[in-house]
């Protein structure tokens, strides 16, 4: 075997946690095991058939070819409108949007078109992040040339970062401040009062220590969201607006985690200059989306708001049903979901011991792995999602409120055996 190495940069990289869990529960369910997943992050609903139409439609006349990079004039007109009206981010055009195969695909081009490897005698640019988080923004700011300044979080702050916590972390080094409502993994939101004292504390520091700040603001979750809370997109605050990058797409409002859809926005004469960079790296590495998806787009965001509704009522159902269910389980603590589907349970009073079929439980990572093992239900430890994240399991609820009862069975039975 030749002595060929590969780059550092991704032997050291680690692979996502989610998708692990995930795939190794499939791995056991083709072996024909009862195996309850709780590990992916993807509505168990299908794609509306309007969006569906639309893209057959468009195959079927031809739309096959080569694209702009960034999408065709009107599907981007379609997007500012959208955020305009239901986000109220202002001066929104065509020419502020950005779209790009995923949102994962659209933080990675972004995260490249922000950050850099400093020269020699530089500081590096740092990230605020508050903590625990999704397990792909500190790797894809780090491939970057940033560096993670993490902001922790507890639950009982519904793992929410304070207007001062933020403040404190800022330094002139700041180039993003990282802001996910409703959260994965956490399933809670930022109230709109304390989305606006974040903008004021950014703002603030941009005025004074920061200049370079941006905010991303993933927004992912926004319409999957039953406790009350109304979502509240930071960039619409006057005093941050041309700072702030919008994130979003259709993977889970809309049951289209597979079309990978993901889009941005920014205002102002510096979001023109930031969208163009993203059409000059995008342009160097996938170029358009799938032609025939356009379309689809547009009819997702214009005609299906039906549908929407029809998921997110069920997954309101689903959160009161976890919810209930946690609530009772001896020993763990439960921040309350109010948005997206997920529960981030704190199950560390069961570290120390010991699971019926013999294997020592002291991490979150223990549990999972003796629980899909022994009891066949699929959670994601929560060690990679930073900060008391080690003390935490996540739980999709993206599933029927059937599979739900039955992984809760499961699970209270696993900890009540647990010696």
């Amino acid at each position: 075997m030749p002595n060929i190495s590969l780059a550092p940069r991704v032997v050291n990289l680690k692979p996502s946690v989610t998708i692990a869990f995930m795939n190794r529960a499939k791995a056991m369910k083709a072996q024909g095991l009862d195996v309850l997943s709780f590990a992916a992050g993807e509505p168990d609903f299908d794609t509306p058939r309007a969006i569906k139409d639309s893209a057959i439609e468009a195959l079927l006349a031809g739309q096959t070819k080569y694209m702009p990079t960034l999408g065709d004039p009107e599907t981007r007109r379609v997007i500012a409108e959208k955020f305009t009206k239901e986000n109220g981010i202002p001066g929104l055009t065509a020419d502020h949007i950005t779209i790009g195969s995923g949102g994962k695909h659209s933080l990675y081009v972004l995260c490249h078109v922000l950050f850099d490897f400093p020269k020699a005698g530089q500081p590096q640019q740092e990230c605020v992040l508050p903590v625990p988080a999704w397990v792909s923004y500190a790797p894809l700011v780090e491939l970057a040339g940033g560096k993670i300044v993490e902001v922790p979080t507890t639950v009982k702050t519904g793992f929410k970062a304070s207007a001062e916590q933020i403040k404190a972390a800022i330094t002139p080094r700041t180039r993003m401040v990282i802001l996910n409502s409703p959260s994965n993994p956490c399933g809670t939101m930022y109230s709109p009062d304390e989305l606006k004292a974040i903008a004021k504390v950014c703002a603030e520091a941009a005025a004074t220590i920061a200049p370079d700040l941006v905010i991303l603001s993933d927004e992912l979750y926004e319409k999957i969201v039953y406790g009350g809370i109304a979502h509240f997109s930071i960039g619409s605050d006057p005093s941050v607006a041309e700072r702030t990058i919008t994130l979003n797409g259709l993977s889970k409002a809309y049951g289209m985690t597979g079309w990978r859809v993901g889009y941005t926005a920014m205002p102002g004469e510096f979001g023109k200059k930031f969208t163009n960079a993203m059409s000059t790296l995008q342009g160097q590495m996938s170029t358009n989306i799938t032609s025939f998806v356009y379309p689809a787009i547009r009819t997702a965001l214009t005609k299906c708001s039906a549908d929407v509704e029809m998921m997110r009522k069920a997954f309101a159902a689903r959160a009161d049903v976890i919810n209930a269910r946690l609530s009772k389980v001896p020993k763990v603590v439960n921040a309350k979901a109010t948005g997206a589907f997920y529960a981030f349970p704190d199950v560390s009073a069961y570290f120390g011991t010991t699971s019926k079929g013999g294997k020592p439980i002291n991490s979150a990572l223990d549990m999972c792995n003796a629980l899909l093992d022994e009891a066949l239900v699929a959670f994601v430890p929560g060690e990679d999602f930073g900060g008391c994240g080690k003390n935490h399991v996540r739980i999709s609820f993206a599933c029927s409120e059937d599979q739900i009862n039955k992984g809760m069975d499961r699970f209270e039975k696993f900890l009540a055996e647990l010696k």
